[in-house]
């Protein structure tokens, strides 16, 4: 079983991880999707919520955007990251079984900065 979760403001992808309203979280087995629940984001404090759904067995995390931090407490605990990720939650968690759904590689270096990067 993989347990994916996509960061999510109202069914959509959110833009930055720790900002978003919620976790939509997606049980699948043989690239299908099994049963999914929602988790109230508990709170943006630095390196909390990367543990929080690492301690809740989640495989996969998809988001907009991501700081470095999060990012590197998640591959710390073996949870893979896509960021650059926009839509509805359930249609990317597809897209990500399918094998068509790539990270972008896009971190957040720095949150004062929007997530889309400035030139």
């Amino acid at each position: 079983m993989l347990r994916i979760a996509v960061a999510t403001d109202k069914g959509i992808v959110a833009d930055h991880f720790g900002h978003c309203e919620s976790f939509m979280i997606f049980d699948t087995e043989n690239k299908q999707i099994i049963k999914s629940e929602t988790v109230a984001n508990p709170g943006h404090k630095p390196g909390f919520l990367p543990n929080f759904l690492a301690d809740r067995g989640v495989n996969v995390i998809i988001s907009g955007g991501m700081g470095g931090g999060a990012v590197q407490i998640f591959n710390e605990r073996n949870v893979e990251v896509i960021v650059g990720a926009s839509g509805e939650s359930k249609t990317s968690v597809e897209a990500y079984l399918q094998g068509s759904l790539k990270s972008t590689g896009s971190v957040c270096h720095q949150h004062i900065d929007d997530c889309a990067g400035k030139e």
